[in-house]
């Protein structure tokens, strides 16, 4: 049987957030939402090819994307479009957390960050400056 190695979606995250940061000016928040949107993939497979640590490596990568959402929205250079989708992958990682045996313990980890991007929202907690974000 071949071995495989296990996904880290921590060690992506920081080595993407690292070649962003050398190569784009203003930040790249396209980029920064595709690596968001691998969000769900990445927790089933990180907590799938490594159940040791899987989860602890998904939620590294989750949560420091989050953290540049955040630090963008006090440089004032967050884009609705970011906000919807770290916003839709939060929803989607409570799916997922529920749905697969042995990540229950995952929805903590997801209200954790959700709770973050909540304190950017408008006072009405559904929009960003006037506009409607993402909700499921």
């Amino acid at each position: 049987m071949e071995h495989k190695t296990p996904t880290d979606y921590g060690t992506f995250v920081v080595e993407i957030l690292a070649r962003m940061k050398r190569n784009s000016h203003p930040f790249d928040q396209k980029m920064l939402r595709q690596c968001i949107d691998l969000s769900s993939s990445y927790l089933i497979t990180d907590a799938t090819m490594n159940p040791d640590g899987g989860t602890a490596s998904w939620y590294v990568g989750f949560s420091r994307l989050v953290d540049v959402v955040v630090a963008l929205h006090a440089r004032d250079e967050l884009e609705l479009e970011t906000l919807s989708a770290a916003s839709k992958a939060c929803s989607e990682c409570w799916t997922v957390a529920g749905t697969w045996r042995g990540l229950e313990d995952c929805r903590e980890k997801v209200r954790s960050v959700a709770a973050k991007l909540k304190k950017l929202l408008d006072e009405n907690g559904r929009t960003y400056k006037g506009e409607r974000v993402y909700a499921p």
